[in-house]
């Protein structure tokens, strides 16, 4: 198991993370530090805590908003899948009927050949 140390709101923290997710630990902890300086630019001094908190909050108001466009988008994606099946399905039967009607046109093409061929 790695440690990294990431600094957050001014401050050290040692982290754990499975190996190869140092970058990653690092990037997020970045944004969430990106947060944490936002809301104090917003807010003031309103204490290290409550600074915090609210980053956190915000930080899962982004996931839960996320979460919904993902569930709209596999919704969304789930009647695409069923409208392409119902496409490919009359594109199947229109096939089949082309290919009826190419052997009844084939058909008919060859009584016409021998028809005049015995004339």
């Amino acid at each position: 198991m790695a440690q990294i140390t990431v600094n957050i709101n001014g401050r050290s923290y040692r982290m754990a993370c499975e190996d190869g997710q140092e970058a990653h630990l690092q990037l997020l902890a970045e944004q969430f530090d990106a947060m944490v300086k936002q809301l104090r630019t917003s807010f003031g001094e309103i204490g290290d805590q409550r600074l915090t908190v609210m980053a956190g909050v915000m930080g899962q108001d982004e996931v839960f908003e996320l979460r919904n466009k993902v569930s709209v988008l596999e919704k969304e994606l789930e009647g695409l899948r069923s409208t392409r099946d119902q496409v490919m399905d009359r594109v199947k039967q229109s096939e089949a009927q082309l290919v009826l009607q190419i052997d009844e046109t084939s058909r008919l093409i060859n009584e016409m050949a021998e028809r005049l061929g015995g004339l």
